[in-house]
């Protein structure tokens, strides 16, 4: 390997997914794979151990986030952050802004290739301490945990349980990133391009398809009941049947929401 390669390392939980950005990265060239972590504590000590250049971290992996895991990293031992994810909804602005490169799954070659480009251009820059600061910051606000609390789920190890949804929404309104916790959601529904987001008597409104925003949200909590309408499961308090196939549900703040005929199957997640 020459001396000029980037040493990377690559944190992911999913397997297929470390080896997919690695033969993309290594088709790319000018990069050195010096290791492949699949939870925080594995990828703390690599990262301590072989100071890579560039960490790609996947932002939601059980136990220990990739957001969590920057918190954890002394800035001295702190390579450049690109972050990896799914969700482009996830506060990627924040990143951005933050000095900090993110990639969207599926990886775009192209993509991965300006984000290579973007840690060499920054490497051996006089701002570089700085920007790790910043990201910090950004990194603090969003996750809201403490240093103490993160170390220790880092020490629980329970990489295997946990969920792999996000405990918070990011929502961006006028410039503004709202996180709004999960399990504060009562109800969602569509109005026209937007998701109106109802949670403890606030209504947030966010650009994101249906579709993607289910993907956010644990299925055991939330489901479907309408092509424009996704329920908190434990906000139900009462289900009225209508002679002609549907479904009221009732939540406990007294809102009605009709469950179309073709999501009836749904009825056993409230039973």
């Amino acid at each position: 390997m020459s001396s000029d390669n980037l040493k990377v390392i690559i944190v992911d939980d999913e397997p297929l997914a470390r080896r997919g950005l690695r033969l993309r990265l290594e088709n790319l060239g000018g990069v050195e794979v010096v290791a492949e972590c699949g939870n925080g504590r594995e990828a703390r000590e690599q990262i301590q151990t072989l100071r890579p250049d560039v960490a790609f971290l996947d932002i939601q992996m059980p136990g220990v986030t990739g957001l969590e895991l920057v918190q954890l990293l002394p800035k001295k031992d702190m390579p450049q952050i690109v972050f990896v994810t799914a969700y482009d909804q996830y506060a990627v602005e924040a990143f951005e802004v933050n000095a900090v490169d993110y990639v969207l799954k599926p990886i775009e070659e192209d993509r991965l290739a300006l984000a290579l480009q973007r840690v060499r251009d920054k490497l051996g820059s006089e701002h570089l301490a700085a920007e790790r600061e910043k990201l910090l910051e950004a990194v603090a606000d969003l996750t809201q945990e403490t240093p103490e609390a993160l170390e220790q789920k880092l020490a629980a190890g329970d990489f295997g349980n946990s969920s792999r949804y996000p405990e918070k929404i990011a929502i961006k309104d006028s410039g503004k990133i709202t996180l709004v916790p999960a399990r504060d959601i009562d109800w969602i529904d569509a109005a026209g391009d937007y998701m109106c987001v109802h949670a403890n008597g606030e209504t947030h409104v966010m650009r994101i398809t249906m579709k993607e925003l289910e993907q956010q949200l644990d299925p055991k909590v939330f489901q479907r009941i309408h092509r424009s309408t996704i329920v908190n499961l434990k906000r139900v308090r009462e289900i009225c049947a209508h002679i002609n196939g549907e479904y009221h549900l009732v939540l406990n703040n007294g809102e009605r929401l009709k469950m179309s005929r073709s999501y009836k199957n749904k009825v056993q997640h409230f039973i």
